[in-house]
C-alpha cells in the first residue's frame, strides 16, 4: 500500500491525493515547485512537477524509506549533501526571508530607511552604504548650495553707519577744533600714514593667519566650534575680513544663515580687495572704546595725539582691547588691560613682526583718563547749538550734520571768545546767582559772529543768554529815533526843550534827574540820554518811523513789544541782545545791513565746499545819516552815559540803556571794525525780569553806564588790540543857530561857542549817568501825536522856562558842570561807582548850580540811569 501511494498509481494512494503542510507550501511558492521532484520517486516525481505536491503520510513516509535504502551508495551521504546544496542554491537564488521567517520586504530603491527585514535596533542603524551616500549627498548639495550663495551675493554698498562719520566745528582759524557733531565718533585716516606696527599689532591680536586665509578660516571655525561645544566663553571664529564685513557692510549680524552671507562676502571681498585695504578700512571701522570708532579718534581719547604718533606699545594696547573695549579699558580695569597688551606683544614675536628683543623693551604705555563726552558742556555749548541750528536752516540734515564727515568752519575767533567768556563772567563774589549777561561780538564787514557768550554751561540751562533771552531795551532804541529823525529832515543841531516832568501828547516822561537843561541840540541829548527831549523827537518823526528804521537795522519784526507807540523811543520793546549787536553794527558799518552768521564754510570728506555763510550785505540808511548819527553816539563815549568804554584807547562809539525801575542794562558800542553788545538782567523764579536797583559790589542801581559799560570796555580792549585804529566818518556841516541866552543863574560858556565849528563839546566831567527809562503809564501812549511841532512848547511844571535856561552848546558844556553831569553820581563821583570798572574820574567840578544842588538826592537815589 506504500508503495502504492509512493508511486501514485494503485491502491488507495490512487483515490486520495498526499496531504501536504503549510510550511511546504511555502516552500513550494517560494521555489516555484522546482525542489518537489526530489522528495518523490520517479513517476510521483514527474507527477508532482505538474501538480500540487501533497505532504506524505505515516505509510507514504515509509515506503519513501524503503526507496532510499534500495538505491544503494547514493542513499546515503551523498544523497544529504545533494540536498543541501540544492537547498543552498534555493536559498539564493530562490525564496528570500525576512527577519525571523517573516515575509521578505523588497528595499525602497529611493529611500530604504528605516532598513526593512532587519530587527527592531538594525533597521534603525544606516548601512554603510546609506552614510556614505548620504554624506556624499550633502556634500554635492553643500557645494552647489555655496556656489549658488557665491554667484547670486552681491557686494552691498557699504553700511551707513560704517561710513558714518562725526563732522568737526573748528574756530574761525580753521585748525583748532571746538567740539563735534556725530552719532559717531569717527574720524577717516589715510590708513598710508599710519605706522605699520599699528596693523601688524592689530593683526597678530585678530587674525593671526590674516594674510594667508582667503577670508574665512576653517581652523579658526573648528577651534571655535570645539571651544563652544566644552561650555566655554563663546567664540564666533570671524577672521579679520569677516569683522569687517560685519562692521563695514552688513551691520551687526545675529544667527547662523547671517554668518553663512558673512563668510560668503568675506571670500568675495578677499578676492576684490587687497589685505591693505581690508586692514585700513577695518582700523577706520571698528570700535575702540570710549565712544571712539575708527583708530584716529581711539588714539586721541586714550593718548591724546595722532594715531600717526602712535607708538608700538600704545599700538599693542590699543589693539588687544578690540574684543570687550569697554571692560578692558585700562582705565576701569588695569590688569587685563596689561595682560591683553603682553599678549599682543607676544604673537607679534610669534608672527615675526618683531624681535623678542624689542618686545622686551616695551614699557605699558601712560594713558590719559576718560575725558568729558558731553558735547555740549560749557559756554562753547551755546555756539555749538548755534552752528547746528544755523546749518539745519541752511538745508543740512540731521543726518549729514551728524555723520557726514564735514569739517565746518566757525566766524568765532578763538581767543576773543576766551575773553568774551572771561569779561562776562568777572562780576562781584556777591552777584546773585540769577543775574543773566549776554554778550556778542560782530564783524561789521561780514557780520560774522567773532564772540559770544550765552551762558556759564549749556548742559545746565538750554537757553541762549544773547539769542533765545530778551530784554527791554532802554535807551538804547533811543538811536532808532534819532536815526529816523536825521531821514526825516532833522539834523543834529535840532533842538528841544529837556525840562522834566514834560507832558507830551498825554505822555508824561521823566528825566532821571529832573534836570532842565534848557534847549538842546540832538548831541546833547544823546550824550546825556535826555529822555524828555527823544519824547519829543519821536512825536515830531512819528513812532513807526522808528519801527521802520528799527528792523531795516536787523531787528525781526517779531521782536517783543516793538509797537508804534510814542514811548517805544525810550525802549519799551524788548529785543534779543545778539539781535541788538547786529541792528548796531549796520550802524558802524555805515548803513549796510548784514544778516549776522556764525558759519564760515562747510566742506565735505573730498574737500568740496558745500556752504558758504554770510552775504554781500544791503544798503538800509544813508551814509551821511549814519556818519551823524555815530557822531552824536561817539559823545556818550567822550565823556556821556558811556564814559568808561573810551578806556579802549581809539575812536568809539555806542548807548548805554536802562529800563524801567532798572530790570535791564545795556551798553551797545563799537569801533569802525567790530559792534559789542553787553546786556544785563536779573531773572525772577517765573522767568519775570526783576529790578536791580538795590546792586550788588557796591554799585546800586545796576544802570547801563555801570557793569555793562565795563564788561565792555574789558572785552574790547582786548578785540581792539591788534587791529589798526580809525576813524569814523565826518559828520555833516553844523548849522549856526542863535540861541537866547539862558536866565537861570548859569554862568557857563557865552554864546559865542555856539558858532563854533561843531555845536557841543564835551563837559568838564567825564563820568556822566544816564536818566533811566520808564514804561508809558497811560493807554494814551498808543496812539500816535497828531501833530509834529518842531519846536513844542508845552507848560514846564517847574518854575524853570526852557527859553531862559543856557540851550547853546557854550550853555551847555556849562550846564554839565554847573547844573550837573546826570551821570556823575553813579559813574563817578560816588561810591556806587566803584563797582567793577570804576567808570570815570569822580570829579564833582562846577557843581555849584543851586538847581542841580536841590536835585542831588534823586541822583543819590536813582544811580544815573541810561
Amino acid at each position: 500500500m506504500a508503495e502504492g501511494r509512493g508511486s501514485g498509481t494503485g491502491g488507495r494512494g490512487e483515490d486520495k491525493p498526499t496531504r501536504r503542510s503549510v510550511r511546504d507550501r511555502s516552500a513550494d511558492a517560494a521555489s516555484g515547485g522546482s525542489g518537489s521532484s526530489a522528495k518523490g520517486s520517479g513517476a510521483g516525481s514527474a507527477g508532482s512537477s505538474a501538480g500540487p505536491t501533497w505532504k506524505r503520510t505515516a505509510s507514504a513516509k515509509s515506503d519513501g524509506a524503503a526507496s532510499r535504502s534500495g538505491s544503494g551508495t547514493r542513499s546515503g551521504g551523498a544523497s544529504r549533501t545533494a540536498a543541501g546544496a540544492s537547498a543552498a542554491k534555493s536559498g539564493k537564488n530562490g525564496a528570500k526571508k525576512g527577519y525571523k521567517g517573516r515575509p521578505y520586504q523588497e528595499p525602497n530603491r529611493f529611500w530604504n530607511y528605516p532598513r526593512p527585514n532587519k530587527g527592531p535596533i538594525h533597521r534603525w542603524l544606516p548601512s554603510w552604504r546609506f552614510v556614505l551616500g548620504s554624506f556624499i549627498t550633502v556634500g554635492l548639495l553643500g557645494v552647489g548650495l555655496f556656489f549658488v550663495a557665491y554667484l547670486t551675493t552681491d557686494v552691498p554698498e557699504p553700511d551707513d553707519f560704517a561710513l558714518a562719520e562725526g563732522s568737526t566745528v573748528y574756530y574761525a582759524d580753521g585748525e583748532t577744533p571746538m567740539g563735534t557733531f556725530a552719532d559717531v565718533d569717527r574720524e577717516i585716516i589715510d590708513p598710508a600714514e599710519l605706522p605699520d606696527h599699528i596693523g601688524e599689532a592689530i593683526v597678530a591680536s585678530e587674525d593671526r593667519r590674516f594674510y594667508s586665509n582667503v577670508g574665512v578660516d576653517p581652523v579658526g571655525i573648528v577651534r571655535a566650534l570645539w571651544n563652544n561645544l566644552r561650555g566655554n566663553d563663546t567664540q564666533g571664529g570671524s577672521t579679520l575680513t569677516m569683522q569687517y564685513v560685519e562692521r563695514y557692510y552688513t551691520g551687526q549680524t545675529d544667527g547662523y544663515m547671517d554668518k553663512f552671507r558673512e563668510a560668503i562676502l568675506a571670500i568675495k571681498i578677499d578676492q576684490q580687495q587687497s589685505k591693505t585695504e581690508i586692514l585700513g578700512n577695518y582700523m577706520n571701522t571698528i570700535y575702540f572704546g570710549r565712544g571712539a570708532y575708527g583708530i584716529e579718534r581711539a588714539s586721541q581719547e586714550f593718548f591724546g595725539h595722532s594715531a600717526t604718533e602712535l607708538t608700538l606699545s600704545e599700538s599693542a594696547l590699543i589693539a588687544g582691547i578690540i574684543p570687550s573695549p569697554g571692560n578692558w579699558d585700562p582705565a576701569t580695569n588695569p590688569e587685563m588691560a596689561e595682560s591683553r597688551w603682553q599678549r599682543t606683544l607676544d604673537y607679534m614675536v610669534a608672527n615675526e613682526y618683531i624681535t623678542q628683543a624689542e618686545a622686551d623693551e616695551q614699557t605699558f604705555p601712560e594713558i590719559q583718563e576718560p575725558g568729558r563726552t558731553d558735547v555740549y558742556g560749557g559756554s562753547n555749548g551755546y555756539l555749538l547749538a548755534m552752528i547746528r541750528n544755523e546749518l539745519l536752516a541752511e538745508g543740512f540734515t540731521e543726518d549729514e550734520i551728524d555723520g557726514g564727515g564735514l569739517t565746518i568752519t566757525s566766524t568765532i575767533d578763538e581767543d576773543l571768545q576766551e575773553h568774551a567768556v572771561a569779561s562776562a563772567e568777572d562780576m562781584p563774589d556777591d552777584t546773585p546767582e540769577n543775574v543773566r549777561v549776554a554778550l556778542t561780538s560782530i564783524d561789521n564787514e561780514t557780520g560774522g559772529v567773532l564772540a559770544l557768550y550765552g551762558g556759564h554751561d549749556y548742559l545746565e540751562r538750554q537757553r541762549n543768554n544773547a539769542t533765545q533771552d530778551t530784554a527791554q531795551g532802554g535807551s538804547t532804541f533811543k538811536v532808532f529815533g534819532l536815526i529816523a529823525a536825521l531821514e526825516n529832515e532833522a539834523t543834529l543841531d535840532s533842538r528841544f526843550p529837556s525840562y522834566s516832568p514834560m507832558d507830551v501828547d498825554g505822555y508824561t516822561v521823566n528825566n532821571f534827574d529832573s534836570l532842565n537843561r534848557g534847549y538842546i541840540d540832538l548831541i546833547t541829548a544823546t550824550k546825556y540820554s535826555v529822555n524828555s527831549v527823544y519824547v519829543q523827537l519821536n512825536e515830531q518823526t512819528g513812532p513807526e518811523q522808528l519801527v521802520d528804521v528799527a528792523q531795516r537795522l536787523g531787528l525781526p519784526e517779531d521782536t517783543a513789544g516793538m509797537e508804534p507807540y510814542l514811548s517805544n523811543v525810550l525802549g519799551t520793546a524788548s529785543p534779543h541782545p545778539a539781535d541788538m549787536a547786529e541792528a548796531y553794527s549796520t550802524i558802524a558799518s555805515g548803513g549796510v545791513h548784514h544778516d549776522r552768521f556764525i558759519v564760515e564754510s562747510v566742506t565735505n570728506a573730498d574737500e568740496e565746499t558745500l556752504y558758504t555763510g554770510g552775504d554781500d550785505g544791503d544798503r538800509v540808511v544813508d551814509e551821511e545819516v549814519m556818519a551823524d548819527a555815530t557822531y552824536a553816539m561817539q559823545q556818550v563815549v567822550q565823556g556821556g552815559t558811556g564814559a568808561t568804554a573810551a578806556e579802549i584807547g581809539r575812536p568809539a562809539a555806542g548807548k548805554t540803556g536802562s529800563s524801567n525801575d532798572y530790570r535791564s542794562a545795556w551798553f551797545v558800542g563799537f569801533v569802525p571794525q567790530v559792534t559789542t553788545s553787553v546786556a544785563m538782567y536779573q531773572v525772577g523764579e517765573d522767568g519775570e525780569e526783576v529790578s536791580m536797583t538795590e546792586g550788588w559790589g557796591g554799585v546800586a542801581p545796576i544802570s547801563g553806564g555801570s557793569y555793562p559799560t565795563d564788561i565792555w570796555t574789558e572785552y574790547m580792549s582786548t578785540a581792539v588790540e591788534d587791529l589798526p585804529v580809525e576813524e569814523f566818518p565826518e559828520r555833516s556841516a553844523p548849522e549856526y543857530t542863535y540861541v537866547p541866552p539862558s536866565n537861570n543863574g548859569s554862568d557857563s560858556g557865552s554864546s559865542e561857542e555856539e558858532t563854533t565849528e561843531e555845536p557841543s563839546e564835551e563837559p568838564t566831567e567825564e563820568e556822566t549817568t544816564e536818566e533811566p527809562t520808564e514804561e508809558p503809564t497811560e493807554e494814551e501812549t498808543t496812539e500816535e501825536p497828531t501833530e509834529d511841532p518842531t519846536t513844542p512848547d508845552p507848560s514846564p511844571s517847574e518854575s524853570e522856562s526852557p527859553t531862559d535856561d543856557n540851550a547853546d552848546d557854550g550853555a551847555d558844556d556849562g550846564s554839565g558842570g554847573e547844573n550837573g553831569d546826570p551821570d556823575a553820581d553813579a559813574d563817578g563821583s560816588n561810591d556806587n561807582a566803584g563797582g567793577s570798572g570804576g567808570n570815570g574820574d569822580g570829579t564833582n567840578a562846577g557843581r555849584q548850580n543851586a538847581s542841580r544842588e536841590a536835585d542831588n538826592f534823586l541822583e543819590d537815589l536813582f544811580g544815573g540811569g541810561r
